[in-house]
């Protein structure tokens, strides 16, 4: 906890010496931005698999974790500039809800493509049999 103290640099007043950012708080600006960035990507990627409509079953719960991730880089942001747990507490509730989501799509996702794999895999199957079938059938009887 020691570290999360130093996020913010609170000089007093009659104390004019310059702290150097450490490199904890350098890591937590990074993991802001990031998060701001995975937020937009999620946002964007959303509305464009919305333009179908089978597409819209993943691309709104995209875009609704792509703006969790978004107000939880926002809690963070508050955290850093005033030491609030609060803040700090509903980042890592809104964090949370966005690895929920995302882990619920990514289970379906692998569902739906081992279904896929499995048609395709029938389909061939059945192309392919037909053939067979085609070769060894008598063209002379007719």
């Amino acid at each position: 906890m020691e570290q999360f103290e130093e996020l913010n640099i609170d000089l007093p007043e009659n104390k004019q010496t310059f702290k150097p950012p450490t490199f904890f708080q350098l890591k937590f600006d990074q993991m802001i931005r990031d998060m701001r960035f995975v937020g937009m990507f999620s946002i964007i990627y959303g509305a464009i698999t919305c333009l179908t409509i089978i597409g819209a079953l993943f691309g709104i719960p995209t875009i609704i974790i792509g703006l969790r991730i978004r107000e939880a880089a926002d809690q963070f942001e508050i955290f850093k500039m005033t030491n609030d747990a609060a803040a700090m507490r509903a980042g890592f509730e809104l964090q949370g809800k966005y690895f929920r989501i995302i882990k619920i799509l990514s289970i379906i996702s692998l569902v739906l493509l081992a279904l896929y794999i499995v048609f395709i895999i029938i389909f061939i199957s059945s192309g392919l049999g037909a053939l067979w079938n085609m070769r060894s059938y008598d063209y002379q009887s007719l």
